[in-house]
């Protein structure tokens, strides 16, 4: 949202700054417009806030592509899924009991505190497993 907010303020200033310069021109070459220190300065200011803005666009929207390709929401996903795997092959090891599963996640959240979710699913289940031996 806030991209494109700068896209669309961008650009409206671009359309007017270039109007401007445009006319301020067209009035200096057809002499309706005499030339002095002020409208030099006039000019040049208009072609430096032109030429920012139109680097500062542009750069806005070759940016914006790369952020949405980068964007951690695919391997937020991917940690999602193997978390909801490993918790339900938990539950599965225990033979449907949900609530146990949930107890020993949070008990080894206690015992090891500050690790990613799927870490303690991982670790109930080595748990589980070297117990069986």
């Amino acid at each position: 949202m806030g991209n494109q907010v700068v896209i669309i303020v961008g650009t409206f200033v671009l359309i007017v700054t270039g109007l401007l310069l445009g006319y301020v021109l067209s009035q200096l070459v057809l002499g309706f417009l005499g030339f002095n220190l002020l409208t030099l300065l006039g000019t040049i200011s208009l072609i430096v806030i032109f030429g920012t803005l139109y680097y500062v666009l542009f750069w806005q929207l070759r940016q914006e592509p790369l952020e949405s390709f980068n964007s951690d929401i695919p391997s937020q996903i991917d940690e999602d899924i193997t978390g909801n795997y490993l918790k339900n092959r938990l539950i599965a090891r225990l033979s449907g009991d949900v609530a146990a599963a949930e107890r020993l996640i949070e008990q080894a959240k206690q015992n090891y505190p500050g690790m990613p979710e799927n870490w303690y699913c991982e670790r109930v289940l080595d748990d589980l497993d070297r117990d069986q031996r």
